[in-house]
């Protein structure tokens, strides 16, 4: 039987690294995606034979999906493993002051940077478009079920002031994987989001990582508890998982405030189905 085989992106350092890493250890053939091809393919050689490295631009629907055609084939026509971990901070501050508000030549304001939300947000929901399309073709060569992970932060679950965009990007994230998780694993195909506290990586600006606490810092081996989790059992699924230190927290969305709200949340699916059913139009949605 051939080798389950896993994309990491972002995998040329920090959390997309240590994974990638992680996943060799375990008997992966991995595919470390990365925007930086040094570092990228410095990793790739460093693990072995069953790594390989090709270079992606996430925020690029047509560079990520050359990324799974070739993973798919590179792997012998099979993907079981997906980690969406590229993400970057905030391009542009919305608290800019007067003097950066540009306008353009028709004497409008220029728009705000919102790189942040194509690479931490859109490119994990084109990432899951792409896997479960690949997941679904792997049958012959002994796949056909699959875990997908996205890597969302403690920011996605408070809040991250400085970086509002990084914050919206990954509440995004953690509500993507709760409503997808639920659908996907009727087809064997698990989704769950990593909410990672500060493990240093590059996305952290060297004054801060100088002037962080080490009390406060989360290790590399806590993300690795949550993967294992994941690995382990094929019914778990639309969870965000907390890392803080060495200890991993399944974290549940926010209590019912009613029955009323309950019933909505989760009785009412059906009313949707049937208002989003193909070929008829659809529902326009007022609420949930």
């Amino acid at each position: 039987m051939s080798k389950p085989v896993a994309i990491v992106t972002g995998a040329g350092s920090g959390i997309g690294e240590g994974v990638a890493t992680h996943l060799y250890s375990k008997g992966y053939k991995v595919v470390i995606a990365d925007l930086n091809s040094a570092t990228g393919e410095k990793v790739a050689s460093t693990l072995g034979p069953d790594a390989t490295f090709i270079q992606v631009d996430v925020s690029s629907y047509p560079s990520q999906a050359r990324l799974f055609k070739q993973a798919y084939e590179w792997g012998g026509k099979r993907l079981d493993f997906f980690h969406a971990n590229a993400g970057v901070d905030d391009r542009q501050v919305i608290y800019d002051s007067a003097e950066k508000e540009e306008l353009d030549e028709e004497g409008l304001l220029k728009p705000l940077n919102t790189k942040t939300l194509e690479v931490n947000l859109e490119a994990v929901v084109q990432g899951l478009w792409l896997f479960k399309y690949y997941v679904r073709r792997s049958k012959e060569a002994g796949g056909g079920k699959g875990k997908f992970v996205a890597t969302s932060s403690a920011a996605g679950l408070y809040s991250m002031p400085p970086c509002p965009q990084y914050t919206a990007s990954k509440y995004g994230v953690v509500g993507f994987v709760r409503a997808t998780g639920e659908v996907f694993v009727k087809e064997g195909i698990t989704v769950n989001a990593i909410c990672p506290a500060f493990i240093p990586t590059n996305l952290c600006p060297p004054e801060v990582l100088k002037r962080w606490p080490k009390e406060h810092i989360t290790p590399l081996t806590t993300a690795y508890k949550a993967i294992d989790a994941f690995l382990a059992d094929d019914t778990l699924t639309g969870q965000a998982v907390e890392l803080s230190q060495g200890d991993i927290f399944f974290r549940q969305q926010v209590d019912w405030p009613n029955e009323s709200q309950k019933w909505m949340g989760t009785q009412s699916h059906t009313i949707w189905d049937e208002g989003y059913a193909i070929g008829k139009e659809p529902l326009k949605r007022s609420g949930y």
